[in-house]
């Protein structure tokens, strides 16, 4: 059975697409890196793809908003074969600059329930951390374990590495963030990482740097109703492997709780590009 194929895209100031197309590799999937404009141009077509990627970096320079510029380049140049996309069931991630371009072109949170497909309406956004500057540092996240989304199945916590500007996810009101929550779309929260696994996730907002930007309800990533388009703000690409965890040094780095890794040396975030890849070859 042919590995499934993995759109890595890059260009206009992406900068983690080797490692994101790296880790595909890793788990089982053929990752290639295609520049956004062999897409736009029709060189080459989405449906050749089971998987795509936006990866993280500075689109565009961020000069008019993180992911703003990428978010409407890919909302006007190419609705119709994201539409198909993820009509077809395919799977797609958005990581940090990525999660914004998913959210500015409306992929993210994306319509509801009733009508899951995509209408690229925008609904929320990114906006700047609480603290005011970019935000590098590590994290501890915890996932709804009721969430439809692929890509976490399986995924009780992480630690994991954010590098950002602007984090920040807002909706227009409360009832819009009540609405995702209903459908556990809320699908990954920042947490302290001294409260029982299991008990992390709350809607009071958490202190910095527990959350490295003030997000709604601690919100680090989301997905759309179908569980198929996901994307968070955190970089699980970045800890493939213990030796990459802050703790390394120290033989605590955490692993995956599976036992379907690729070796004691493996790290927490590989298991979310493994669950895409078996979630696909389950479908064929």
């Amino acid at each position: 059975m042919p590995a499934p194929k993995v759109a890595v895209l890059f260009g206009f100031g992406i900068n983690c697409d080797h490692e994101t197309a790296a880790v595909f590799n890793l788990v089982g999937g053929d990752a290639e890196r295609i520049h956004v404009n062999h897409f736009v141009s029709g060189n080459r077509v989405l449906d050749d793809f089971e998987i795509l990627a936006v990866p993280g970096g500075f689109s565009f320079g961020d000069h008019l908003g993180s992911g703003r510029l990428m978010g409407n380049r890919m909302r006007f140049a190419l609705r119709e074969q994201l539409h198909a996309f993820v009509a077809a069931g395919k799977p797609i991630i958005g990581i940090c600059n990525g999660f914004q371009v998913l959210v500015k072109t409306g992929l993210l949170p994306g319509p509801g329930t009733q009508d899951p497909l995509p209408d690229f309406v925008q609904r929320a956004s990114l906006t700047l951390n609480d603290s005011g500057r970019y935000e590098d540092r590590w994290v501890t996240l915890e996932f709804d374990d009721k969430s439809p989304c692929i890509w976490t199945k399986g995924i009780q916590r992480i630690d994991c590495p954010v590098r950002h500007g602007e984090g920040k996810f807002v909706m227009p009101s409360s009832t819009d963030f009540d609405a995702l929550a209903a459908n556990h779309q809320l699908t990954v929260r920042y947490v302290d990482p001294k409260l029982p696994i299991g008990e992390g996730i709350s809607d009071q907002p958490l202190p910095f740097p527990l959350s490295p930007n003030g997000s709604m309800r601690n919100i680090a990533g989301i997905c759309d109703a179908t569980g198929l388009v996901f994307g968070l703000m955190p970089h699980p690409e970045a800890v493939y492997a213990k030796w990459l965890h802050p703790d390394h040094t120290r033989k605590t780095a955490p692993g995956p709780l599976t036992s379907d890794t690729l070796g004691e040396w493996e790290g927490e975030g590989l298991q979310m590009f493994r669950n895409a890849v078996q979630y696909v070859i389950s479908k064929r």
